[in-house]
């Protein structure tokens, strides 16, 4: 299952976003906390597809919820311009969603040096943004799993949707190892599989240089050979042996030939599943009136892959540690 129609569960899911603290930011740790307990409480036929979705992902690395409560257009504030959201916010639909959803898949993590080390992130175009970040609009985010240079690379990435772009054009693509791997030839499944490659790192995890170059070492390929996870990034990735670079390239082009699009609509939320699959995001054009295309985004992690060590709370702050 990759799409789950939440729509019959509407009215359920709102009552139960009610029972959340109505200013999450006030004491996050706390509102993680709640939003666990509820998490007991989700509808059936969700619960089942999120614990079957963390228990084994699935082909296409991701699980898309539609049909989830979300405000009226008018009834939602200006799409934000600035971050972090005011402390102040009242709690969005979306946002509690992400919560308990969150909550029945791990916890829920910020980045120290990322968003000023905030957990929940609000996505929107802002005018001249680097081209590396999620704040770009009008040029193409390139294929990238979240983090493959950090130790502490969170399982999945959750996005949810309160305000579409105008002309429903930006598309999210998930490329998914599981997909992309009957598609390569054994000689490039063997060179990449276990092999750190130098990889550069994000500008927020650079420590205020500018070119610190590559920093970090991910393994494309990992894990069960038969059943790999993935470590991938189009603009961060840097092979310097001649094999490895046309290793990489097989690989870029059999995730290009497996992508699929999603276009999120309000009251969608997207699981993807970041240790099997890599991900990037169409252009589209803003307005800037206001009502531009508006995501929710937070990272969770769970005891895969030795994320976890013991003792860790839904809320917690990170800090930076690159993949060697």
């Amino acid at each position: 299952m990759t799409v789950l129609d939440c729509s019959a569960h509407r009215a359920d899911l709102l009552a139960l976003a009610g029972r959340l603290p109505r200013v999450p930011r006030f004491d996050l740790h706390g509102f993680l906390d709640a939003a666990g307990t509820l998490a007991d409480t989700l509808p059936a036929p969700l619960a089942a597809a999120l614990d079957g979705f963390g228990a084994d992902g699935n082909q296409d690395g991701y699980l898309l919820l539609r049909g989830l409560p979300v405000e009226d257009d008018d009834a939602l504030p200006r799409t934000p311009d600035s971050t972090p959201a005011p402390v102040d916010r009242p709690l969005l639909n979306q946002e509690a969603m992400l919560a308990v959803v969150g909550r029945r898949l791990g916890l829920h993590t910020g980045y120290r040096e990322l968003r000023s080390a905030t957990v929940y992130h609000d996505v929107y175009p802002s005018p001249g943004a680097h081209y590396l970040s999620s704040e770009t609009s009008e040029t193409l985010l390139e294929f990238h799993t979240e983090m493959a240079y950090h130790v502490r690379q969170p399982n999945y990435v959750l996005l949810a949707c309160s305000r579409a772009d105008h002309e429903r054009k930006a598309a999210t693509l998930v490329g998914s190892i599981r997909k992309a791997l009957p598609l390569l030839p054994d000689d490039v499944r063997a060179r990449l599989f276990d092999r750190p490659l130098p990889c550069c790192v994000d500008v927020a995890f650079r420590g205020g240089v500018e070119e610190p170059g590559a920093i970090a070492d991910v393994k494309p390929l990992y894990g069960d050979p038969r059943d790999p996870f993935l470590g991938y990034d189009r603009e961060l990735l840097a092979p310097r042996d001649p094999a490895d670079i046309e290793a990489v390239s097989v690989l870029s082009k059999a995730l290009d030939e497996v992508r699929e699009a999603v276009y999120l609509v309000p009251g969608d939320l997207l699981i993807v599943d970041n240790f099997r699959t890599t991900h990037a995001r169409t252009p589209f054009a803003p307005r800037w009136d206001g009502k531009d295309r508006w995501l929710h985004r937070v990272y969770i992690r769970t005891d895969r892959g030795d994320q976890l060590s013991g003792g860790e709370r839904a809320g917690d702050v990170v800090d930076f540690v690159p993949r060697h």
